[in-house]
């Protein structure tokens, strides 16, 4: 599916972009199923194993911010991190043994989503090589005022930043304590069925919706079967469950060592549960919360 031109953009920006890539049934399923599963957190309180709850959420209004794991819950999701067309992109990125890492969908509702921090996704979860991605699908039409996914191209060559706050692992970087030039960031927008792929390396974040418009992102994470994780899998590790996830090609017992940089996100964040929690014990924010303007 990848032209030479989006391969070069990815290698060399640490992402790339594919408008129409997932085909219209597929995006119909995928828009109807989140609506439903969305209104199955009516009734619930506080957040669990599925659902990560907005701020401003209530029992007889559910507001989600977004669905962890959805792959382990829903069929519909069980099937998509599968798909080929989605497989066969990454495939021609980082080869043709594949396993999922992790999977979710963002939510950012209309007028009031959550920001997302500036962050790498290796920083949660280093592995012995760095062949790892994340595939994001667009259910909505992503423009400027709803809260575009934004990346600084080239960072995924650079080092891996701090994720701690206060001595604990927060999972984002504080922008008063970096070197990083925010505003050479790249925003990702699209009609709904775009694809994107970024670089497990790779400097991004996005800002709150603004506009009367929802913006759901399904990202699905995906690294080489030979990058074997360095933290995460240590207790408790079953290899079988771990083998399951292989979506495409072999397992194997021999990972592949490569020299990248690493910091382990110890100690574990005081808040543990999704990135939007994790983040909550930032104390320089570079986006405004919701709180902030309303």
């Amino acid at each position: 599916m990848l032209t030479s031109k989006q391969k070069d953009q990815y290698y060399e920006d640490g992402f790339t972009l594919v408008e129409d890539a997932v085909p219209s049934d597929v995006l119909e399923r995928l828009r109807d199923g989140t609506d439903e599963i969305v209104s199955g957190a009516r009734g619930l309180t506080t957040s669990d194993e599925r659902y990560d709850l907005e701020d401003n959420h209530t029992p007889q209004a559910p507001k989600v911010r977004r669905l962890k794991s959805p792959f382990l819950y829903w069929p519909l999701f069980s099937e998509l991190v599968r798909e080929s067309f989605i497989l066969d992109t990454v495939e021609d990125l980082i080869g043709f043994d594949l396993r999922l890492y992790n999977h979710k969908v963002n939510i950012k509702a209309p007028d009031y989503g959550a920001a997302v921090e500036w962050h790498q996704d290796w920083a949660f979860y280093p592995h012995t090589n760095d062949d790892g991605l994340a595939v994001g699908i667009y259910l909505d039409d992503v423009t400027v005022e709803n809260g575009p996914m934004m990346i600084i191209p080239g960072s995924h060559k650079g080092p891996v930043y701090d994720h701690h706050s206060g001595g604990y692992f927060c999972g984002a970087v504080d922008p008063t304590a970096c070197d990083i030039d925010f505003s050479r960031a790249v925003p990702l927008m699209g009609p709904a069925g775009t694809m994107t792929l970024h670089h497990v390396r790779a400097i991004h974040g996005s800002d709150l919706n603004t506009s009367p418009r929802p913006r759901r992102f399904v990202i699905q994470g995906y690294f080489a079967a030979d990058a074997w994780p360095l933290e995460g899998y240590i207790k408790n590790f079953n290899l079988k469950e771990f083998d399951s996830k292989i979506v495409r090609g072999n397992p194997t017992a021999a990972p592949r060592l490569e020299d990248v940089p690493v910091r382990m996100p110890l100690p574990e964040a005081l808040n543990s549960g999704s990135i939007y929690e994790n983040q909550n014990t930032l104390e320089h924010r570079y986006f405004a919360t919701q709180k902030e303007i309303g």
